[in-house]
């Protein structure tokens, strides 16, 4: 009878679309290891995500990473890399999803001539990463509290930088405290979108993009603001008690539902 009960309802078990940005992380378990790149692992920040999602994740999968370096821009006082990881379902060799990563190395630049930073309008299918926020009040606002052990849960997922958990790193780093992750900061925002937007149903997702503003920490509350414009949902997300803007971007959504 148990048995059954799980299988009812095992149609409403889903992979949110954001977990496909742990698979980036899986292939730079050691860091950024760019032959002749020095660079100081307390003071890299993430600058960019985004997301291409094909075909809705399964429970259960083996995944194989292809990782190439997409950008390499020497800013003088810091570098801007770009990772781009493409994710298989290893059994079948269907493409799961692509993640374009960019990081910002702070104290790694001057090793050529500078470089504009890249631009996802350089990108083949037209992405932009910046999204203009619109001046008219949000379609929906969600708001979500971030729980202070909320950056030592994310680490588990396998991003273990000690700067969002050790203090004295945090420091180093120019912070009062451990910062929470900027894709866990992502991720509030997209199953805000998921769950006003989307009513639950994260398989209409089809990318994401966002650009991290500025730090969050465990503790803080933050506030998304959606705008609908089309099938593209722009979003800013904000910290209520600091009332900053710490990450925006965009949505592309394969279609509405039928309740909007």
């Amino acid at each position: 009878m148990v048995y059954k009960l799980l299988r009812s309802y095992s149609f409403f078990i889903q992979v949110l679309p954001t977990f496909a940005a742990l698979f980036s992380l899986g292939s730079m378990t050691n860091g950024i290891d760019l032959p002749g790149l020095q660079y100081d692992p307390r003071l890299l920040l993430h600058g960019q995500q985004y997301i291409e999602v094909y075909r809705p994740f399964p429970s259960s999968a083996t995944i194989h990473n292809k990782v190439t370096l997409a950008g390499l821009h020497d800013k003088g006082k810091a570098a801007i890399v770009e990772i781009e990881t493409k994710s298989y379902e290893k059994e079948s060799g269907e493409l799961l999803c692509m993640n374009r990563s960019t990081v910002y190395l702070r104290g790694a630049g001057g090793f050529s001539n500078s470089t504009p930073p890249y631009s996802y309008s350089n990108y083949p299918k037209n992405q932009v990463a910046a999204a203009k926020i619109p001046k008219t009040q949000p379609f929906a606002v969600f708001e979500d509290f971030i729980q202070p052990s909320q950056a030592l849960l994310y680490g588990l997922s396998g991003d273990y930088n000690p700067l969002h958990s050790d203090p004295m790193i945090a420091k180093v780093a120019g912070f009062s405290r451990p910062i929470l992750h900027g894709l866990c900061t992502l991720g509030f925002a997209v199953r805000a979108i998921i769950k006003c937007i989307c009513r639950g149903d994260a398989s209409i997702i089809k990318n994401i993009s966002g650009r991290f503003l500025l730090h969050v920490y465990p503790g803080e509350t933050l506030i998304t603001e959606m705008w609908l414009d089309g099938l593209r949902v722009v979003y800013q997300a904000k910290v209520k008690e600091r009332n900053r803007a710490v990450l925006s971007g965009y949505v592309d959504l394969r279609h509405l539902t039928s309740s909007l």
